[in-house]
């Protein structure tokens, strides 16, 4: 009775319009209901009514916005065709523990279009032979059938699948948008780089064209001494052939006085 009483006040207390989650585990139901959870939870899309034993959805408010529902270790044995009705945009919900025994109340949960994921673990109706193969032939949306697919593949964790979104869109942006900063760094250190790279080239050619500069200087100055040496050397062969040119009249006139 306190327990109920506790849940009762809580939810008076709170703005049920904004409320978008909502655990009610371990209170106790009372014909089929929680007073105090009624249709004003329109913006409500995840319930837990864990252990609150209920024995019918009957009284279910409507919830057209509820995505999942937690109903496990209930008494719940049937009528869960008012689930399209009240909750038609389920896509997750916990039957786990309950009292349901055949495939004929499962049945109801065709129009659920959107339902993916159904746990009817700890129920009777797993007991069947070929319980899931039927339970994925009757209910052709669903996806995930006590926590595994067709193929045993295990569902992924609702929380970690959206903390996984989170990080990859996070990194997507870093790789989009990279740190501040960086990209100007970069360039002002490519900038930097290419002044530095072009100094020093201005520098190296400055060198290699004096060096060039001075290599021609003293070949030029090479060159003139080799001219100038090779002009005195014909002079000085003009000179002897002068003087030879001289004596030969006189060696000629000398002769023929003799």
């Amino acid at each position: 009775m306190e327990m109920k009483k506790r849940i009762t006040l809580e939810l008076r207390n709170r703005a049920p319009e904004k409320v978008t989650e909502l655990v009610l585990d371990n209170c106790r139901s009372s014909n089929g209901e929680i007073e105090g959870l009624n249709e004003s939870f329109k913006e409500l899309e995840f319930l837990s009514m864990a252990n609150v034993e209920l024995t019918s959805l009957a009284r279910l408010p409507t919830l057209s916005k509820l995505r999942k529902l937690e109903l496990s270790d209930n008494i719940i044995s049937g009528g869960l065709e008012v689930l399209a009705e009240k909750c038609p945009n389920l896509t997750y919900l916990n039957l786990s523990g309950n009292k349901i025994k055949d495939l004929s109340t499962v049945e109801a949960l065709q129009n659920l279009k959107n339902l993916k994921s159904l746990d009817l673990f700890n129920c009777e109706i797993t007991n069947l032979e070929d319980y899931r193969e039927s339970v994925f032939e009757l209910l052709h949306q669903i996806t995930y059938l006590d926590g595994f697919d067709q193929e045993d593949n295990e569902a992924p964790d609702s929380e970690e699948e959206e903390d996984e979104e989170g990080d990859e869109d996070d990194d997507e942006d870093e790789d989009e948008a990279g740190p501040p900063g960086e990209y100007e760094e970069d360039d002002d250190e490519d900038d930097g780089g290419s002044d530095l790279g072009e100094g020093e080239e201005e520098e190296e050619e400055e060198e290699v064209g004096l060096s060039y500069l001075m290599k021609e200087e003293i070949q030029d100055e090479e060159d003139d001494d080799d001219y100038v040496e090779e002009r005195g050397d014909e002079e000085e062969a003009e000179g002897v052939q002068g003087e030879k040119r001289k004596r030969d009249p006189e060696d000629e006139g000398e002769e023929e006085d003799d």
